[in-house]
């Protein structure tokens, strides 16, 4: 394992003019180096772990399709189409169970497997998961390759976040993190468009599955020509897992690889940056279970999990469940046909994503919570009292409909995994990760399973009450608990706020 004083010598002993040696005075004043970086060079190291959002988005928008063409006797081209309601919820729900386990194995591999091969590892999974589905021959076949579909959705949605989080400079790593969320969403508006594509076509639910598996085939090839985290390969040096001189010579040509020729020759400087605040940092052990559950570990687990459940408990599932009813009962003509109002809110989702794209590394992440959270809360109790009093004024519904979504894709939406991915310190990352992801499709399912019984006991106006509680209480959290992390390195957050 280096030491600090190991570390020090290496770095004297490559710049004589021992400028790195006060390298984690930046760290300490809350000033740093600006990164050097060119649009193009930071492009690609985004676009390719994003694909694993697309192909999770593409997913949940082609499976509202594909469920209705399997069911029907004319249409499925199986003789097995007559199911019943448990049958088609495995199938429906059989990519969440994946990605359950897929987040599970996650807390024990990431940080030996490392991000990138973790992407790589996502995207045979998606690609045999879309395959099996697609030429499935009997049901249990079918179910066999949602779960495998599902183990990618959650290594892509563990690794990616975190692959572009080390990666990207910290000028712009708000915005290619709510990237990603804006490749979910575009994700979704494929899949609803594709299935209404083909949903008249026999068989049709084979194509939209299958359509994932060249996908998954881009997400993997660009994957294995992306380089490796630098974050991580130190981690790694720190650590012992390797000559340090060596994994510092591969972190800097990593990340030149990154940057581009903009990084002139301040690649060394930056990753001997990194060295000093990770040892500074006391990043040199790795870290138990039994750490996870303590000092600023516990406080990063606190801030990310709770955000996270915070953001699936507001209702989002349920929400999104009640649309078609919602526009049917305003008497939108297209209503009547569920898959053109999912692709109108895939719609309006998409422009709201992009503007937080645009304005969170401007306005911050906080400002966009509170804000963003505010009018959820609004608009799920403007649905509870349309469910309650306003039964004959349907424009109230669509009105709440339409906030919830705009103001959930400007907060919780991108700015849940943006959040997630910046927080935890670097030895605690992957497994950090691997229990919010956890925690977010655990919850998911939580909700869309429990939603159902609970309109039955109590109703749907006061469950959308329930859930419009939550959001304040959310509020509350946010306002006292969530930092402000605009602009500051991924080891500056950790000094300032853990």
């Amino acid at each position: 394992m280096a030491t600090a004083n190991d570390l020090e010598q290496l770095i004297a002993g490559e710049n004589s003019s021992n400028e790195i040696n006060i390298a984690q005075e930046p760290l300490l004043k809350g000033e740093h180096h600006a990164e050097n970086y060119s649009i193009r060079s930071a492009t690609l190291p985004f676009l390719f772990p994003a694909f694993g959002g697309l192909l999770y988005g593409y997913d949940i928008g082609a499976t509202s399709s594909a469920t209705i063409s399997i069911e029907s006797a004319t249409l499925s081209g199986i003789s097995w189409y007559d199911m019943s309601s448990v049958q088609t919820g495995l199938i429906t729900s059989g990519s969440l169970y994946g990605a359950l386990i897929g987040s599970a194995v996650a807390f024990q591999i990431a940080d030996w497997l490392g991000r990138r091969r973790e992407l790589i590892v996502s995207a045979v999974f998606y690609f045999f998961g879309a395959l099996v589905t697609a030429f499935a021959p009997v049901y249990v076949i079918m179910v066999i390759g949602r779960l495998l579909y599902g183990v990618g959705i959650g290594l892509a949605m563990h690794a990616a976040p975190m692959y572009i989080a080390e990666t990207a400079p910290s000028q712009i790593r708000g915005q290619l993190i709510s990237l990603k969320e804006f490749f979910i969403v575009f994700g979704m508006l494929v899949g609803y468009t594709a299935g209404s594509l083909l949903i008249e076509t026999v068989a049709g639910w084979r194509y939209m599955y299958g359509v994932s598996a060249p996908l998954a085939v881009i997400m993997g090839i660009g994957m294995w020509w992306l380089p490796s985290s630098p974050r991580w390969i130190l981690l790694c040096a720190i650590q012992g897992k390797g000559e340090l001189k060596g994994l510092r010579e591969k972190a800097i040509c990593c990340l030149c690889q990154l940057r581009g020729a903009a990084i002139g020759d301040s690649a060394s400087r930056q990753v001997d940056d990194i060295l000093s605040e990770l040892s500074q940092l006391s990043e040199e052990k790795e870290a138990t279970i039994g750490e996870m559950l303590q000092g600023k570990c516990l406080k990063a687990l606190t801030i990310g999990a709770g955000l996270i459940l915070f953001q699936q408990i507001t209702g989002q599932p349920s929400v999104l469940y009640y649309a078609a009813k919602i526009f049917q009962d305003a008497g939108f003509s297209a209503a009547a046909d569920a898959t053109r109002a999912s692709i109108f809110l895939a719609l309006l989702k998409l422009i709201m994503t992009a503007v937080a794209v645009v304005v969170v590394d401007k306005l911050g992440r906080r400002p966009l919570l509170l804000g963003g959270v505010s009018g959820i809360a609004a608009s799920l109790f403007l649905l509870g009292s349309y469910y309650t009093y306003l039964g004959d004024v349907p424009a109230v519904a669509v009105t709440a409909l339409l906030v919830y979504v705009g103001c959930y894709q400007l907060s919780f939406g991108p700015i849940g995994w943006l959040m997630i991915s910046e927080i935890f310190p670097l030895r605690v990352r992957g497994r950090g990760l691997s229990i919010t992801v956890l925690v977010n499709f655990g919850a998911n399912a939580l909700v869309a399973f429990a939603f159902s019984p609970l309109q039955d006991l109590l109703g749907a106006g006061n469950v959308f009450f329930i859930f419009g509680g939550i959001a304040v209480l959310s509020l509350l959290f946010i306002f006292f608990i969530i930092p402000e992390t605009k602009g500051l390195t991924l080891e500056e957050i950790e000094a300032k706020y853990l």
